[in-house]
């Protein structure tokens, strides 16, 4: 018995996705009853010499194709697909190996990072003056939750801002009041995001609550939290959230708690929570961070150079710290050697590239596509017609892209129809572009956006 292609539990990253493929299977296999199901594991496990007392229950293998299962038993679960598999061995490692990287997934996401006090800040807070007065102000509105989202691109500095705010505000707070912090990994480059249940299992630890009285399920876990924190003025730092479905369950839900998320995705579904974004710091700050990082005497005599570098580097904190720090390690090196085609790169190399590739990831294939052959272009600046021309699809399914990419923060909507992509995501999708792109359909979208701009009458010269 041969299982058909179409059915692929390599593509589940969850414990529900699995049972969803295994459901799939289930009908593949001509919908067999839970009877009929129970007698071929029965069967099989005779056959192996497994004792009677071992063999599961009708119930135990129908809760097999229940979703909602934290602690599956995975012996049982191959036993359900090679009864449904007809015995095949090579269908049967293919699904064991697939179970394995699930529940692989499901223990890395259950690691969480949370701590009830604030972590030390990543580097000084320069500028940021007026966003950091708006977001305190906003977490100290009366009469409702406070809820404030930072939200940015990769490497913008949400976490130094907000662990900047997060200090003020407890500084400010009664004494005694909790504090929680948690690390959501949203973008973290390897591995899944933090499991809500998790977390809330971590807080409630730190709360106070013995194992033994932590519920059992996210729903659970949530009304508990929130009743140990009513009243108390907590402050809840959640760093580096993944969508508004990981962040709705760890807020305190109270008028005298107050939280504070950063994110690299645009959360309008998060309803009473102020939306501040973060912008990559003006020139000067860019400046005194690269000399801050830096560390070198030399470079005050030169701020020229360096708002050449800082420019060249999209005022970006992540890059510009990245670039200061080589500056310190590499004092052979002079201001000159630091032009726009070496700092973009190295900028890319020591870092840069792995957090946009974070980004990038998160979004839907066909904006993924869209975003390499924005490269094509050779201005920093585009607008909706382009991108169309360049992927050859309708107007509302581009915009589509667009607005993914925007609310990745991989692009900025500067005006309506108009956006903008920095010198380091450009990069970014120009290696990309050869990469994930075949050549036939670069060069598809060169003709087509060469047609576009003769029809429009556009200056510009595309690279071929």
């Amino acid at each position: 018995m041969v299982v058909p292609q179409v059915l692929d539990p390599g593509k589940a990253r969850t414990m529900d996705e699995f049972i969803g493929e295994l459901r799939l299977l289930k009908a593949w296999a001509g919908g067999p009853s839970i009877t009929e199901i129970t007698r071929r594991v029965h069967q099989d496990w005779r056959r192996a010499g497994r004792p009677r007392t071992e063999w599961p229950a009708r119930s135990t293998i129908g809760n097999c194709f229940l979703p909602g299962r934290r602690r599956p038993n995975p012996d049982l679960l191959l036993a359900v697909v090679r009864a449904l598999a007809g015995g095949d061995e090579a269908t049967v490692a293919l699904w064991r190996q697939a179970l394995r990287t699930v529940l692989g997934q499901a223990e890395a996401a259950a690691r969480v990072r949370a701590c009830d006090r604030l972590p030390a800040g990543p580097s000084p807070l320069l500028g940021r003056t007026r966003a950091a007065s708006a977001a305190e102000a906003a977490l100290m509105v009366g009469g409702r939750p406070g809820v404030v989202v930072l939200e940015g691109a990769a490497g913008v500095g949400k976490t130094s801002l907000a662990l900047h705010v997060a200090r003020r505000v407890a500084a400010g707070s009664s004494a005694g009041a909790p504090v929680l912090f948690a690390r959501l990994r949203g973008f973290a480059p390897t591995g899944p995001a933090a499991d809500p249940a998790a977390v809330l299992e971590t807080f409630l630890r730190l709360l106070g609550v013995t194992g033994d009285r932590i519920p059992y399920g996210v729903t659970a876990r949530a009304a508990l939290y929130r009743q140990l924190l009513a009243g108390t003025g907590a402050l809840v730092v959640l760093d580096d959230a993944a969508d508004t479905e990981q962040v709705r369950p760890l807020l305190p839900g109270d008028p005298a708690c107050r939280t504070l998320v950063t994110s690299r995705r645009t959360m309008r579904a998060l309803p009473g929570a102020t939306r501040l974004t973060v912008d990559p710091l003006a020139p000067d700050d860019s400046v005194a961070l690269l000399r801050w990082t830096a560390g070198a005497d030399p470079l005050a005599t030169d701020t020229a150079a360096l708002q050449r570098i800082a420019a060249d580097l999209g005022h970006l904190p992540l890059a510009l710290t990245l670039i200061g720090r080589h500056m310190r390690q590499h004092t052979g090196w002079t201001l000159a050697d630091y032009h726009r085609q070496t700092v973009v790169p190295l900028a890319l190399e020591e870092g840069v590239r792995r957090a946009i590739a974070a980004s990038d990831a998160q979004t839907g294939p066909d904006a993924r596509k869209l975003l390499r052959l924005l490269a094509l272009h050779p201005l920093d600046r585009t607008d909706t017609t382009v991108a169309v021309a360049l992927a050859g699809e309708c107007e509302q399914a581009v915009r589509s892209h667009l607005d993914a990419l925007c609310a990745a923060h991989l692009l900025t909507e500067t005006e309506p129809g108009r956006f903008r992509m920095s010198a380091l995501v450009r990069a970014y999708a120009g290696e990309r572009l050869g990469i994930d792109l075949p050549a036939t359909s670069i060069r598809q979208a060169l003709r087509r956006v060469r047609a576009h701009t003769e029809a429009a009458g556009t200056a510009g010269v595309l690279a071929a």
